[in-house]
């Protein structure tokens, strides 16, 4: 019995790996917000430590229902202070390391969910 359609009708996570990720036939290599609708927005953070508050808020501007934020190599959580924007919207943000973000997003995804992945991809 199968339990997965072969193609969802919506963009997809297709491969990852340190540094980078495929978001239906395109390589990524910077971080990147994408969208169950359809987003595909760079992000500028190379680095867990380049974050800031600002880039929480441009995520509560998606109207999303759900944000996945994918922390890089390890598991990372941002200040709870600069979360303020989303729970002002009441959007929800779930936190994981980026591959464990990628698997998340295709499910949520997969399910027809206004999802969105916040992927910081760290080289």
């Amino acid at each position: 019995m199968k339990f997965q359609p072969e193609r969802y009708d919506v963009q997809t996570i297709t491969a990852y790996g340190p540094g980078w990720l495929r978001v239906d036939a395109d390589r990524i290599t910077s971080s990147v917000i994408v969208g169950a609708r359809g987003q595909r927005i760079a992000w500028d953070c190379g680095r867990f430590e380049d974050l800031t508050p600002a880039h929480f808020a441009q995520l509560a501007e998606l109207d999303a229902e759900v944000i996945i934020f994918g922390s890089g190599a390890r598991n990372r959580f941002p200040p709870p202070a600069w979360l303020q924007p989303l729970m002002a919207r009441r959007m929800g943000l779930e936190t994981m390391d980026t591959q464990a973000a990628c698997r998340t997003y295709n499910i949520l995804a997969g399910e027809g969910r206004n999802v969105v992945a916040a992927l910081l991809l760290e080289a």
